[in-house]
């Protein structure tokens, strides 16, 4: 990255795509308008251009990621380059290993179904609920 990179602006949402947070920018523009994104404990725009520095709060499904801004890219490149962009906290990967994991041990919400029931299955299923 080139020093010209690191000192200019970028958009929030353009650099939450490239620090690959998002697979795409407009994915992460919405997670920025839906308020799933705080900068320094604060609701963004997307708009707005993070600083070297500042903290960033993002929640992405049941996880949170608490990380700091440690340069500015408005390229997404290969993931080990985007690693370099951020500086998760200790306190959030502590949090996010032990949410995966108690989400591990709970097992899926609902028993795995796989494609249409069988004709013996169905004829159960109809018999159950009285049809």
């Amino acid at each position: 990255m080139s020093d010209s990179e690191n000192t200019g602006k970028v958009r929030i949402d353009k650099w939450l795509w490239a620090a690959r947070f998002f697979k795409t920018r407009s994915l992460a523009a919405q997670a920025v308008a839906g308020g799933k994104v705080k900068l320094n404990g604060e609701r963004v725009k997307g708009a707005k251009a993070p600083r070297v520095g500042d903290e960033l709060t993002v929640r992405i499904g049941p996880y949170e990621y608490a990380v700091v801004v440690r340069t500015l890219s408005p390229r997404r490149g290969p993931a080990s380059e985007a690693a370099l962009l951020y500086l998760e906290t200790e306190q959030s990967r502590a949090a996010r290993e032990e949410l995966a994991a108690r989400l591990r041990a709970e097992g899926p919400a609902t028993p795995l179904h796989k494609g249409r029931p069988t004709k013996k299955a169905r004829r159960r299923i109809i018999r159950f609920t009285g049809g």
